[in-house]
């Protein structure tokens, strides 16, 4: 066949073999949904480009204090993270769509793999999730494939962010979402247990929980599996430095948010999702899942061992349809967790707890302050009540250059005084003293 070059004229007549005219394309849309002329400026030199970036980023507050939390936290992240990830093998690395040629891609995810299986106490990992709320979401699907039930029941004290995307992803499937209440910031077991029947395929629980709160599901993981239920739980990585895991609890499915494993805020991501699950499960797992074996020669390598996207299989068999390839965030938790060391990750975790628990001994000191759920074992964030609007309070800390916390009212009602405040190692102790004082000259 010879070939055609498709210069203009050529696409003029391909278009009118489409439509008559460029507004017949349009023509289905109504005329008060159409917009008006475009307005493009004209193209701007490399410097001006600049200029007009450098003063859009200047209106970012980026100096604050940050005690905000809520699922995304402000941890230290070592320099060599960032001199590791940036090496032009790794950082241009996407899909290996010839995996076993990919041997560096497919063994760093494969001791990513390895990592978060160490790090839960569970059996198999993969490595293709977005975040945190679409790793909850998945789990819901691989619950709902593995029992053949179509019920999932999930507290309210698992993050709200997390249940919208959850609310999102299953409004027009056939699955009963039902909602329970916390009881003081913990589970609500008597709920959930009353809930749990024959029909339930999951139950969705968070540790530490929104609220920062700890708790242990061993109870009601047993009475789940009792019943034929599973048992999915949303948790924070770096608290499993000294917090029980997972896998201790006996959890079927364990997901969460990478992020706090040596990425930065970053208004927003990139984020990483990581789901970890029994080996008996592995097969219900979405994404791609890297496996060690031995070549012809007898020597290590590694392979593609499981890839059940639609884009691989038929469609009706895929288990996911939104995951990709986090090879470079998987890559970034791999090194950070590396570098930081078993021991490492369990200080870390402990400087969070300790820093958090000065930070409410001297917070609940000042007048009108108080702790929303009393003396709660909690991690490294935790509730006070003020005793004015949250938000009103927040933002006046804003502007002595303190991003104080989260506003519970945007989710959760009857608590519009009520800020969740969050502690990280980062946090000195002056800088706790800092936003005591200035809370108590707000108030």
């Amino acid at each position: 066949m010879p070939f055609i070059s498709n210069t203009g004229e050529q696409r003029k007549e391909m278009l009118k073999g489409i439509a008559g005219g460029i507004d017949d394309l349009f023509s289905d849309i109504p005329t008060e949904l159409l917009a008006d002329e475009l307005k493009i400026p004209s193209g701007l030199t490399e410097q001006q480009v600049r200029e007009v970036l450098a003063e859009l980023a200047g209106k970012n507050s980026i100096d604050l204090t940050c005690f905000l939390g809520g699922g995304f936290y402000d941890h230290f992240i070592p320099a060599a993270v960032y001199s590791m990830i940036s090496r032009s093998e790794f950082y241009t690395a996407y899909t290996p769509y010839q995996p076993e040629l990919s041997q560096g891609t497919l063994q760093a995810i494969y001791e990513y793999q390895s990592a978060i299986c160490r790090l839960t106490c569970m059996e198999a990992s993969n490595a293709s999730l977005y975040d945190g709320g679409t790793a909850i979401y998945e789990a819901i699907m691989m619950a709902l494939r593995i029992t053949k039930r179509n019920k999932v029941i999930i507290d309210d004290s698992v993050n709200p962010i997390y249940r919208v995307m959850v609310n999102s992803y299953t409004r027009n499937l056939k699955i009963d979402l039902e909602v329970t209440q916390n009881s003081e910031g913990l589970a609500n077991r008597k709920d959930i247990l009353g809930r749990l029947d024959g029909d339930t395929a999951a139950i969705i629980l968070q540790n530490p929980n929104f609220f920062g709160c700890i708790d242990d599901f061993s109870d009601i993981v047993k009475t789940a599996h009792e019943k034929g239920a599973l048992v999915i739980v949303s948790c924070y990585p770096i608290s499993l430095g000294i917090l029980k895991t997972p896998g201790e609890m006996g959890v079927d499915i364990v997901t969460g948010e990478g992020q706090s494993l040596g990425m930065p805020m970053s208004f927003g991501g990139p984020y990483l999702g990581f789901m970890a699950t029994k080996l008996k499960y592995v097969r219900k797992m979405p994404g791609r899942i890297v496996g060690q074996t031995k070549d012809r020669n007898g020597e290590r390598a590694f392979v593609l061992t499981l890839q059940a996207r639609e884009q691989h299989i038929r469609r009706q068999k895929a288990t996911s349809n939104i995951c990709s390839n986090e090879s470079l965030c998987a890559l970034t938790a791999l090194v950070y967790l590396s570098l930081v060391g078993k021991e490492g990750l369990a200080q870390t975790a402990q400087l969070c707890a300790d820093k958090a628990s000065y930070a409410y001994q001297r917070l609940t000191a000042i007048p009108g302050v108080k702790a929303h759920f009393g003396a709660k074992w909690f991690f490294n964030e935790f509730v006070l009540d003020l005793p004015c609007p949250a938000a009103d309070v927040i933002a006046k800390l804003i502007e002595k250059g303190i991003a104080a916390g989260f506003p519970l009212s945007r989710y959760y009602s009857g608590m519009e005084n009520s800020i969740l405040i969050c502690v990280t190692e980062k946090r000195t102790k002056q800088q706790i003293g800092i936003l005591a004082e200035a809370l108590e000259s707000c108030l």
